[in-house]
């Protein structure tokens, strides 16, 4: 059996004009690909339509997540209120965790 892996899924909501948002996608990118290269973040993604996005994570617990996602250029700019989700993946695709 595998092993049970804690993930989570963060839930971002735009909270301002879209204007305003994409004023800070560059800076956001940035941050998603520091997120990427640590091992942090899974998958991430626009919502259709586009009211925000999701992040799939892997963190060794939420309050580490939680001072993670504090760097985001969107959170920092005030221009999307997170929902932080966690689960316990007691069945993914193999290749997932080596």
């Amino acid at each position: 059996m595998s092993e049970v892996r804690s993930l989570y899924v963060v839930d971002l909501t735009y909270i301002v004009p879209l204007s305003e948002v994409d004023q800070h996608v560059p800076a956001h990118i940035d941050f998603l690909d520091k997120s990427y290269a640590s091992g942090l973040f899974l998958a991430s993604g626009a919502k259709v339509p586009r009211t925000g996005g999701v992040i799939i994570a892997m963190s060794p617990t939420k309050s580490e997540l939680e001072d993670h996602l504090a760097e985001d250029p969107f959170q920092q700019n005030g221009v999307a209120k997170y929902e932080i989700t966690e689960f316990k993946a007691s069945k993914h695709q193999p290749h997932l965790f080596g």
